[in-house]
């Protein structure tokens, strides 16, 4: 529901805040008075195109405020919550625009876009007018309208579902027929490359150790001598023999001297031997590097081959030498694929088929559902035409053929025949700017209780009508503002005397500056306006009668 909106400085208001109720809120004044503005202003709000000409002469910037209240329950949380938006009892919309730079909205005081204010108003107002764009004059909106009247949001729910699964089942359908055919057009090239890979069989890191193994038998020849004349020189024959001979020199000599408790040869004796244990590993270390050193005829010339094979099929498949292996498998896989390729394309094609049946039925359902509401809507929407003097209207809802969808395959129009014995035709071509009005305050009515939480407004709906249609028009818009909310801007006083609250727009000038002003209307002066309105600018006792008469039959 509309709680308040607040307009600052908008075209000819420099200052007003207007505070709505439930029901039906009347809004009256002459023409021209300035109720154009009160709608332009609430659209400002709810972040629709408004031109610079919005903002006023009154200097600094225009600003509109709407405050909504909707339930727990409303859409509207659904969409904040999306947005990233807060949400709280009450929904306060804001947007300032200067003359100069881009209007700045705010929800509940967070800066968004208008985009996102749009989004958001769109779940709170509708406004509808003779020239309304929203529903009978967008076909685009037939459908929905009808699925709304119908009531079936789990059954369309289904549909989306089965429209979703199917889509994906031909989708993985069409991508592995087309990938059967790229591999089948690089099944030899893939045959070949596999033969190769599985002829060398190259394994992680075997590039880097035959690398390695390479360099080392490379320098072999060239260090061999000197390390094998390294170990001549550590032999018995070399260095070990001398130390073995000077260490059985020493022993002897401690063992004849006159007072071997005086120790003189046992630390050059510890040294020898701490020596000799050196030599030892030192000896060791040079035998195992010969080892090392010592390699087969052709070993070198044998690890070179491969360690060039594997490194030009390396910059043949554009890898690095550890990912032939994995490059391997990746083919083996590929030509797996195309091995089975044709039953794996049955299975989906078997998936792809059940997928489109349950949709095919889910659709088939959802017309007939459609169908039948059609018959209900098109008889009750006829049966509400005849008391808006439109007893020779009827109203029926085409639905034909459509291009399958998530909502089904069905294309809907709303069509009319206005004079007995005229065609049919689209409803937007069909009735004049009046008729149009009524046939959308009828379809609203039969569709008022689809739209909960929305707070719909109609603009002039009863122009160029009068008398009992002005009568029935009133009393329509009453029924579609219990337990709701519902404001119209009218000339018609019998609209106006079924308005639960009333509000009078005057405009005034006092030579310099013109400006609009709205009043609430207690009871005593509503009679005053209604009288008004019926008797023009003289306001007579008869007039006030008759007034009163009206809001009574209320």
């Amino acid at each position: 529901m509309l709680v308040s909106l607040e307009i600052r400085n908008i075209v000819l208001i420099e200052a007003l805040t207007l505070e709505f109720r439930p029901g039906l809120n009347v809004l009256t004044g002459e023409t021209g008075a300035g109720k154009s503005i009160l709608l332009d202003a609430l659209g400002f709000a709810l972040g629709r195109k408004t031109g610079r000409e919005l903002v006023g002469s009154a200097g600094g910037a225009g600003s509109a405020t709407a405050v909504f209240a909707p339930g727990p329950g409303h859409p509207v949380r659904a969409v904040l919550d999306e947005l990233g938006l807060p949400g709280a009892d009450d929904l306060v919309l804001r947007r300032v625009a200067g003359q100069d730079g881009p209007a700045r909205c705010f929800v509940n005081d967070q800066r968004t876009s208008a985009e996102a204010l749009a989004r958001i108003g769109e779940t709170l107002v509708e406004v509808h007018g003779q020239h309304d764009d929203r529903g009978l004059l967008n076909p685009r909106l037939h459908r929905p309208l009808l699925d709304a009247f119908a009531g079936i949001a789990p059954l369309l729910a289904e549909t989306r579902a089965a429209w979703g699964e199917a889509e994906d089942a031909a989708r993985r359908l069409a991508e592995s027929r087309a990938g059967l055919e790229r591999a089948r057009a690089d099944e030899d090239y893939l045959r070949h490359c596999l033969a190769e890979l599985e002829a060398l069989a190259p394994e992680p890191g075997e590039a880097e150790r035959l690398d390695a193994e390479r360099r080392l038998m490379q320098s072999a020849a060239k260090i061999r001598d000197e390390v094998a004349r390294a170990a001549e020189a550590l032999s018995p024959a070399g260095a070990e023999g001398v130390l073995v001979q000077a260490l059985s020199w020493l022993t002897h000599a401690a063992e004849r001297a006159a007072d071997p408790a005086n120790g003189l040869l046992d630390a050059p004796i510890d040294a020898i031997d701490r020596a000799m244990l050196e030599l030892t590993e030192a000896q060791r270390g040079v035998d195992a590097a010969l080892e090392r050193l010592r390699f087969e005829p052709g070993r070198l010339e044998a690890a070179e081959e491969r360690l060039f094979a594997i490194r030009a099929l390396a910059r043949k498949h554009q890898a690095e030498p550890d990912a032939l292996a994995g490059l391997a498998g990746e083919f083996a896989r590929r030509l797996e694929a195309i091995d089975l390729g044709g039953a794996r394309i049955a299975a989906l094609e078997t998936q792809a088929a059940k997928a489109r049946r349950r949709y095919d039925a889910c659709a088939g359902e959802l017309s007939k559902a459609r169908a039948e509401a059609a018959a209900r809507l098109d008889t009750l929407v006829t049966a509400e035409l005849a008391p808006l003097r439109m007893e020779n209207a009827r109203f029926r809802t085409v639905i034909g053929a459509g291009k399958p969808g998530p909502e089904g395959a069905d294309e809907v129009g709303f069509s009319a025949a206005i004079n007995p014995g005229a065609p049919p035709g689209p409803i937007e071509r069909i009735a004049s700017g009046g008729e149009l009005a009524r046939f959308l305050l009828a379809l609203k009515v039969c569709l008022a209780a689809r739209s909960p939480g929305l707070t719909m407004i109609f603009d002039e709906i009863d122009r160029g009508v009068g008398g009992a249609t002005a009568d029935a028009v009133g009393r329509r818009l009453a029924r579609l503002a219990e337990g709701g909310q519902v404001l119209v801007v009218t000339h018609s006083p019998q609209v106006a005397a079924r308005g639960a609250h009333h509000w009078r727009i005057v405009k005034s000038s006092d030579g310099k500056r013109t400006r609009t002003r709205v009043a609430a209307l207690d009871a005593a002066l509503r009679v005053d306006e209604i009288a008004r309105m019926l008797a023009g600018e003289v306001v007579t006792p008869q007039a006030r009668s008759a007034a009163k008469a009206l809001m009574q039959g209320h």
